[in-house]
């Protein structure tokens, strides 16, 4: 039986929910439209600091933040565009803003799609006219999001519009488990974040002090993890070629990233998805738990 019901919390306000496969979902449209919670087959899958939720004042560390209209990290953070410098914090607007929720449907599966539509906070950093609609399906072990973004723009006066997207999830995978987890990827070369240097990839070592390794050839297939009694596989469409491995010693989580582009891509385009006027792309993202 698929449920979809407000929740009596001022931040988590909707939960999905499979009952028959003990899968769930939990979402704070009004935080960025984030998922905070996610069970599958029973067992929970994401890290949450609370009080980094429950702090506006925080970036959410938790959950599967929404990274829109651009994954990581600007140089300067900030981007030139027609001669103008447009100022935007790390992953994009669209996790610090509230979300609407515009339908919720329980036919064949939980379902929740949420909305961000651009108004003058967006249009100071980023000056097209856009949709971006989130929809959120869970049925049995599975959790997809399907990301539909239009160029609503009424003119042609900035030029197409280009943007990255991606997600930021925190898998709850303790200290204890990372040096027995396994990362299954087609990728052989990484951008190491720390050390600013590409080259082959090594072992994955996620007990060192700081693991930030981005994924330069992965492509289009399933990236496998596995740790304790957990096994996930996550995929998404093909426009999310680059991902992103990032965990910190001592904190119970592993990020798995996908993404769009490199961090740096309003600056330099290279990656980005352009839309003209009136046009719109559609995205996707699934976790599905394979633990037997």
């Amino acid at each position: 039986m698929f449920t979809v019901k407000e929740r009596p919390d001022a931040i988590e306000t909707l939960e999905l929910r499979d009952e028959d496969a003990k899968s769930m979902l939990v979402l704070a449209p009004a935080r960025g439209g984030i998922a905070t919670r996610l069970a599958l087959g029973g067992k929970h899958a994401f890290f949450l600091d609370e009080s980094t939720l429950r702090d506006s004042t925080k970036n959410v560390r938790g959950g599967n933040p929404v990274l829109f209209p651009q994954p990581g990290k600007l140089e300067g953070d900030a981007y030139v565009h027609g001669g103008r410098t447009y100022a935007m914090k790390q992953h994009g607007f669209a996790r610090t803003l509230p979300w609407t929720v515009e339908s919720t449907r329980t036919s064949d599966s939980a379902e929740a799609t949420l909305v961000l539509a651009s108004n003058d906070t967006t249009r100071a950093s980023y000056p097209w006219d856009f949709r971006a609609e989130y929809t959120y399906s869970l049925r049995g072990k599975k959790l997809r999001i399907t990301q539909r973004f239009t160029n609503e723009s009424k003119s042609d006066a900035h030029g197409p519009m280009p943007f990255g997207a991606g997600f930021h999830p925190y898998f709850h995978v303790r200290q204890a488990h990372k040096r027995g987890m396994v990362l299954g990827t087609k990728a052989t070369r990484a951008f190491d974040n720390l050390s600013k240097r590409t080259g082959p990839i090594e072992p994955f070592d996620l007990t060192r002090d700081e693991v930030d390794l981005h994924l330069e050839d992965h492509g289009d297939g399933p990236f496998t993890m596995t740790w304790g009694e957990q096994a996930l596989t996550l995929r998404a469409s093909p426009e999310m070629s680059r991902w992103v491995v990032w965990t910190l010693k001592g904190k119970d989580f592993v990020c798995v990233e996908p993404w769009t582009c490199a961090g740096n891509a309003l600056r330099t385009s290279q990656g980005l998805i352009e839309l003209g006027k009136g046009e719109t792309r559609e995205l996707w993202f699934e976790i599905e738990s394979t633990t037997k």
